[in-house]
């Protein structure tokens, strides 16, 4: 009898383990996080003054209290190291510390960038063994989310040494005491959604670089249209969750290579997928229509959900394809999708999706509730367009 109550304890402590072990792990990026990086647009153009001026303009604009805190530096703004093997700002970024407590003082997270390898993939200075220095350097920055992109680490290092190389980093940056979201960027290699988390990774890319058109018909490289990006994320669902999330790359919205249309299809695919959100257009420059896309506070809390399901493919039905998300409170988020070159009717059975004959239904766009939709949900999608639906019994 005591061995079996001994046991039994074991068995309630190893449970608490693992417990307290996944709380610890969502207590950062317990929802997918949300901000702006500065490459899709600005490239090698990011400094001191843009980082500055988008901190204002999010926050004067209305998306810092829509969710998007993370302002993140990508690649350019490394300088070289100095005689202890410090690393440096470039003369873009006079004074990191500095600017890290400007963009604080506006309720916002700064982020920074950098590569496992020798060089960044701009060819700036790496991290290669200066992992545990450099994470001490960001923390004493005042750093909160960093994104580590395998680039040149393919120079020294094999391909199936990315866990432990990844890891690495994710070791020094917890020992530094500081919570500091830690993004794997390397294309979705080597099934980094099976290894990412315990590499202390908080995202991972699943896909190479997004490319600002729906489709691309050519080859480039690492780069994939939007649609060939998200609608091939399919089955990676159950590695995703609080703390720990599959990352289809960063927000085209108002960069000027897709439609309107296309990009509420891009912002409502990311959601659904409980993807990140990093918008990644010019900030104070943008439309009215590309800030109602990003501000669009029901699609939002779609991907904030704290449930953290990620979409799956429920059902085809005339060409379009049909997500859905169960949400915390009981509901489910349905996104039809028409990725053919015509507008489709769509006629969807409740059953089809799984749901019950009678839903109450509110559009997520027009932000109209539809009221209760009996049996089947008939519905017209544009071409490359899409109707995202909450639906309750």
């Amino acid at each position: 009898m005591r061995a079996a109550q001994c046991l039994a304890s074991a068995s309630m402590l190893l449970l608490l383990a693992v417990s307290t072990a996944v709380a610890q792990a969502g207590d950062i990026a317990a929802t997918p996080p949300m901000g702006w990086n500065s490459w899709n647009h600005f490239q090698s153009r990011v400094s001191d003054t843009l980082i500055r001026e988008t901190a204002d303009a999010m926050a004067a604009n209305g998306m810092r209290d829509a969710g998007y805190v993370y302002i993140n530096i990508d690649d350019t703004w490394e300088g070289k190291r100095d005689a202890n093997g410090k690393i440096t700002s470039n003369e873009k970024f006079p004074d990191m510390k500095a600017l890290a407590d400007y963009v604080h003082s506006k309720g916002f997270k700064l982020g920074i960038y950098s590569s496992p390898g020798p060089k960044t993939c701009a060819g700036y200075e790496g991290s290669y063994q200066h992992e545990a220095q450099d994470a001490q350097t960001y923390a004493g920055w005042g750093i909160d989310y960093l994104k580590y992109d395998w680039c040149s680490a393919s120079t020294v290092y094999r391909s199936d040494a990315m866990p432990a190389v990844y890891k690495k980093m994710g070791d020094a940056l917890r020992a530094t005491g500081r919570p500091i979201v830690y993004s794997l960027c390397q294309y979705g290699q080597n099934n980094v959604w099976e290894w990412g988390a315990a590499a202390g990774g908080n995202l991972w890319r699943t896909t190479g670089d997004i490319i600002d058109k729906w489709r691309l018909s050519w080859e480039s490289g690492w780069g994939k249209g939007m649609a060939q990006i998200g609608f091939n994320q399919n089955g990676l669902d159950r590695y995703a969750g609080p703390g720990h999330w599959n990352d289809p790359d960063m927000l085209e919205v108002g960069n000027g290579g897709m439609s309107d249309t296309e990009y509420h299809t891009h912002f409502s695919l990311w959601c659904l997928l409980a993807a990140p959100l990093l918008a990644g257009n010019d900030i104070a420059h943008m439309t009215a229509e590309t800030k109602a896309i990003l501000m669009n506070r029901e699609l939002i809390a779609v991907d904030q959900d704290p449930l953290g399901k990620q979409a799956v493919v429920v059902t085809q039905v005339n060409n379009a394809q049909v997500y859905k998300k169960p949400m915390a409170d009981g509901s489910s988020v349905l996104g039809i999708f028409n990725t053919t070159e015509w507008g489709i009717n769509v006629t969807l059975p409740w059953r089809d999706a799984g749901l019950a004959n009678d839903e109450q239904v509110r559009d997520l766009w027009s932000h109209e509730d539809l009221g209760r939709v009996p049996e089947t949900f008939k519905v017209r999608v544009p071409s490359h367009g899409v109707v995202v639906i909450r639906v309750r019994q």
